[in-house]
């Protein structure tokens, strides 16, 4: 067979390359930043077709989709005081992102650090392929207000990094071992299975932080196993343990002596994110194993960065409520569960994008190049 007659396909991207490359892409934030400049609102070829992969992957889970958004009628199965805590939860959730980008961002204000969070995580949310979008945004909106262009594209990157970290070690804690299998009984009990894996986790990053052995092994670990599940054609991973620790000494470097409380401030933004889903089976009576859920937990958020719907619309709640059922939650407690977590962790927030956009300072210096 000849050169010419051979014909080489190339495979369809699989869900765990699509996951792969969406860490990534979040992960360089000025990637992001640049994308978003480029991508303006008349650019109408990109808005029909980020408008139609939307529609074809909502089509896809709408019936899924559909029973979340009718169990509201079930709402009433949560007391009043258990609606508050889980507000609360997410309020807490953002002041740790708020905290964390302070910090990187050495503002001394927290108006601007607020309000472009709450801005940016609007638009990201409800615009097809909207994270460059929305990185572009809070980098306009940082730099409006002040702050120096490249130190905030270098902080920002910092946070999403040591997020990223934090959100990947999380699973760690589903090993039986570490929870004793514990079963929910009460708010009060999930509150400290929260506040367990909030201790469990800050003690893990900060010793990957801290030394080179872990964080060593812990690349090369990840790397044989991604090289071993990896396509016939794609090429293996050769560098993740001296990725991992440039991108620990690029963390570092911006957070300065600082590091301990940004690290506080990114395990609280899940933990308080994890417990509110926690809280929310507690709340109607389903007791499942917190190392489960909170494996369940990470597989949403996996869902939530693969860019094909706004904020994963559709795909978290799918892909959440069918975890929810292998953890031993039953399909109608799965289904309420997941509408009470995104109703507080997606829904709610949106409306404060406004609010965001309408108290950022507007008065302030003009962006620097990025």
């Amino acid at each position: 067979m000849t050169a010419e007659s051979r014909t080489v396909e190339t495979p369809a991207p699989s869900v765990g390359d699509r996951l792969e490359r969406a860490i990534e892409r979040h992960a360089d934030t000025r990637g992001e930043i640049e994308r978003g400049e480029h991508e303006k609102p008349h650019n109408l070829r990109r808005n029909v077709f980020w408008l139609a992969v939307t529609l074809v992957s909502l089509y896809l889970v709408f019936p899924k989709l559909v029973d979340v958004f009718s169990s509201w009628r079930q709402i009433t199965r949560f007391s009043v005081a258990s609606l508050i805590t889980m507000a609360l939860l997410q309020v807490a959730a953002n002041a740790c992102l708020w905290d964390l980008q302070r910090v990187a961002l050495r503002a001394s204000r927290w108006r601007p650090v607020i309000a472009s969070q709450l801005a940016s995580n609007a638009l990201s949310n409800i615009a097809p392929g909207g994270g460059p979008v929305g990185a572009a945004l809070q980098y306009k909106m940082l730099v409006r207000a002040g702050l120096d262009g490249p130190s905030t594209v270098s902080a920002l990157t910092a946070v999403n990094l040591l997020v990223f970290g934090v959100v990947l070690a999380l699973p760690v804690l589903a090993v039986p071992a570490l929870l004793r299998g514990a079963v929910n009984r009460s708010l009060l009990q999930a509150a400290l299975a929260g506040l367990a894996a909030f201790a469990v986790t800050a003690a893990i990053v900060a010793v990957l932080l801290a030394t080179d052995r872990p964080l060593a092994w812990v690349g090369r670990v990840a790397q044989r196993v991604r090289n071993r599940l990896r396509r016939r054609r794609a090429e293996p991973v050769t560098d993740l343990p001296a990725r991992l620790m440039a991108q620990r000494d690029q963390i570092l470097e911006t957070l300065g002596p600082r590091w301990k409380r940004a690290l506080l401030g990114s395990v609280g933004r899940w933990i308080f994110d994890y417990m509110t889903l926690l809280a929310a089976l507690a709340a109607i009576g389903s007791h499942p194993r917190p190392s489960l859920v909170l494996l369940a937990f990470c597989g949403a958020r996996a869902l939530a960065n693969i860019p094909v719907t706004p904020g994963g619309l559709g795909f978290v709640e799918a892909g959440l409520t069918a975890m929810l059922v292998l953890a031993g939650v039953s399909g109608a407690d799965a289904v309420l569960a997941t509408f009470a977590y995104r109703l507080f962790s997606y829904w709610l927030p949106l409306p404060f994008g406004l609010l965001g956009m309408a108290i950022t300072p507007r008065d302030e210096p003009q962006a620097a190049a990025v």
